[in-house]
């Protein structure tokens, strides 16, 4: 299948491919990757860091902090936006998400992420993660579909 998607941090059309899409997003890749290896995770070993590049262009990356009350668990990717939003404060946007595993692992953000991202996350921003095929990368609006229409603001 060849999905053309809007690629926010160059404005250029791309196909869909399991290959990074361009530098900008490579870069925020790496950051997710080094937030990785900060991951509190005793229990699953499953390391996941999270980058966020906000519309002023900051990035704010998190990583999975696992509790032994698997519920009180935190993704990466929400750990990330927490510390985004307690940074700059509730008026963020998120230009771009970049979430990496180093367990080799497919890791789309999880439905509570997604819904979490849709507060502050444009919506042609791409996310780029590992999928089961090998990197993949998707405007925000396609991972939560009709997610953007449910606000309530």
């Amino acid at each position: 299948m060849y999905i053309t998607t809007r690629n926010a941090l160059t404005s250029n059309f791309m196909p869909h491919t399991n290959q990074i899409p361009d530098p900008a997003l490579e870069a925020l890749l790496e950051q997710a990757r080094l937030a990785a290896l900060h991951s509190y995770s005793p229990y699953s070993n499953f390391r996941v860091g999270a980058a966020l590049k906000l519309t002023s262009g900051k990035i704010v990356t998190g990583t999975n902090v696992e509790n032994v009350s698997y519920g009180l668990t935190i993704c990466a990717e929400r750990s990330a936006l927490v510390a985004a939003v307690s940074q700059f404060g509730p008026g963020i946007r998120i230009a771009a998400v970049a979430v990496a595993n180093l367990n080799n692992a497919a890791s789309p953000p999880c439905g509570a992420c997604r819904q979490m991202l849709a507060e502050f996350a444009l919506p042609e921003a791409p996310v780029v993660f590992p999928a089961a095929n090998g990197q993949r990368t998707m405007p925000f609006s396609a991972i939560l579909p009709l997610g953007l229409e449910m606000k309530l603001k």
